[in-house]
């Protein structure tokens, strides 16, 4: 491996840890992850720092927390020159470029990240109406111009949206390969035109386009064409391919969404849970059926098994699509010669509970269905294994860096899993903190709690929100986390309550740090 690798961050939006082959799941069919993972390094116990997407794809970005970084919910975007590990590769003269999804930004255009300097939120001079690139709207005649550094991104290709509905440059891209518009722009509620809809919930069908204009072709073609075009000209390259499925609405395209049969489908063994001393709100989430659900985003209870099939039927097909996709970009890298001096990784910014408990989608909801997301690093000269140590998604970025033998920036929370990628039984970490905030307001008006907090080792998960609620499981004995052990005051609960403690206190030390770049950011003072 040279002194500038090439690195390809792979990622994909709501996929549980479970949800591909080499994590042993003997029904979703992902043979060219399961390839990757057998070349590289695959990371058994890791977990988000946050459940949800802006707030973890923050974290990836940075290596802080949430509350370090601002960016703490889907209400507030990423600021633009706090320091991403995107804009320290840039200026040490790698060329980064992203790919289909951010999701840094909530594209409403009020300068929603305020002046935050002691926890590193914004550092200055953040240019008018800095945070409209991901707004859907400003792409629907033609893309505006991009900006000359988008979090340390020098060339941005956005699919902003999910499902059915196609946005960002994805949606330029699709109209000039022949796409009607009116099947590209399906709307996010019952009435959109999806075939082959699902009788249980409207959030399940099969898109009404071609497949050849999805997002996960559009990201996997872009992809192509950016390495192809660095090599050619042999530059040292970073590329994000992060690619919008498979997360909700449920819709792959023609032949993805009929590849499983939803009767043939095992089905989870906690799906009945009756939550009995669960947290109010995840019991109200349980009630809600998905036919009453308003918010296409807002969690929900599972309904009934020949619903839940349907469900993980569709969301195999995207996550098989995905995996063909995958398996394109790794073979152009092969063919280009690249691939040996090309550092690969594979994750996801959180889970879905897919009938865990009883439960769908994601949000506030801190089992390990929405927690623990697969992690592959496969990096030239690395031994191909499987470690059982701690890795979360705030441990991304700064071993990208070393991995690049880059300094990191000040204000790192995370931890570089470097040493765990020669040895399976090094440790960096005992412990993973997840966050999880919500607007007060919004919490007036609903049953969850403003804040979760949640600890994992490597035996237990305990959890605690902002009403005094408890969950307490033991992740070896029992991994269904059926048995909540805060109901007997199990004694491991003690000895949680302190790693929590000391765990909220470490990540507050760790943040004093602001972020600094090192090197001109192009176009901002």
């Amino acid at each position: 491996m040279s002194e500038k690798p090439n690195i390809l961050l792979i990622m994909t939006d709501q996929h549980r840890a479970d949800h591909v082959g080499f994590m042993g799941n003997p029904t979703v069919r992902t043979p060219n992850l399961d390839s990757l993972a057998s070349s590289g390094c695959v990371f058994e116990n890791a977990w988000v720092s946050n459940p949800v997407c802006m707030p973890n794809r923050a974290t990836i970005l940075t290596g802080r927390m949430p509350t370090a970084h601002g960016v703490i919910l889907h209400a507030a975007s990423r600021a633009w020159l706090a320091a991403p590990f995107s804009r320290r590769l840039r200026c040490a003269g790698d060329r980064p470029a992203r790919r289909c999804k951010s999701h840094l930004q909530h594209g409403r255009s009020r300068n929603s990240v305020v002046d935050c300097r002691g926890h590193g939120a914004m550092l200055a001079h953040q240019p008018a109406g800095w945070d409209r690139f991901e707004d859907y709207e400003r792409y629907l005649d033609k893309p505006p111009k991009d900006p000359e550094d988008f979090y340390g991104f020098e060339r941005i290709e956005l699919s902003i949206d999910h499902g059915a509905r196609v946005t960002g440059h994805h949606l330029q891209w699709a109209l000039a390969h022949g796409a009607n518009r009116e099947a590209l722009l399906a709307p996010h509620d019952a009435n959109a035109p999806g075939q082959k809809r699902s009788d249980e919930w409207w959030q399940i069908y099969e898109a009404p386009y071609d497949e050849r204009f999805h997002s996960t072709w559009y990201a996997t073609e872009r992809t192509q064409d950016f390495s192809q075009s660095c090599s050619e000209r042999s530059e040292p390259w970073m590329a994000m391919c992060s690619f919008p499925d498979p997360h909700h609405p449920i819709s792959p395209p023609g032949p993805w969404f009929d590849r499983h049969d939803p009767a043939d489908l095992p089905l989870p063994e906690s799906r009945h849970d009756p939550l009995t001393h669960a947290p109010a709100h995840l019991r109200a989430f349980q009630r809600l059926h998905p036919a009453d659900q308003r918010d296409w985003v807002a969690p929900c209870g599972y309904g009934n098994d020949r619903l839940l099939g349907q469900a993980i039927a569709a969301t195999y097909g995207m996550i098989e699509m995905v995996d063909e996709g995958v398996g394109r970009i790794l073979e152009q890298l092969n063919a280009l010669g690249v691939r040996d001096n090309t550092i690969v990784i594979f994750t996801s910014d959180h889970g879905d509970m897919m009938g865990d408990h009883g439960l769908f989608l994601k949000g506030f909801m801190h089992y390990r269905g929405t927690l623990q997301v697969p992690l592959v690093i496969s990096a030239p000269s690395m031994p191909a294994q499987r470690v059982q140590g701690l890795a979360s998604s705030i441990d991304i970025a700064p071993t990208i860096l070393e991995l690049c033998k880059l300094r990191g920036y000040d204000g790192i929370q995370g931890h570089s899993l470097k040493p765990m990628l020669s040895s399976e039984d090094v440790r960096v970490r005992d412990h993973v903190l997840v966050e999880d905030d919500i607007a007060t307001i919004t919490a007036k008006l609903t049953p969850i709690p403003a804040k979760t907090r949640t600890v994992i080792t490597e035996q237990y998960r305990y959890t605690r929100n902002a009403k005094g609620e408890e969950q307490l499981f033991d992740l070896q004995a029992d991994p269904d986390e059926m048995q909540d052990l805060t109901a007997s005051n199990h004694p491991a609960r003690g000895q949680m309550m302190e790693v929590l403690a000391d765990a909220l206190m470490a990540a507050d030390d760790a943040a004093r740090g602001a972020p600094t770049e090192d090197g001109h950011v192009p176009g901002l003072s």
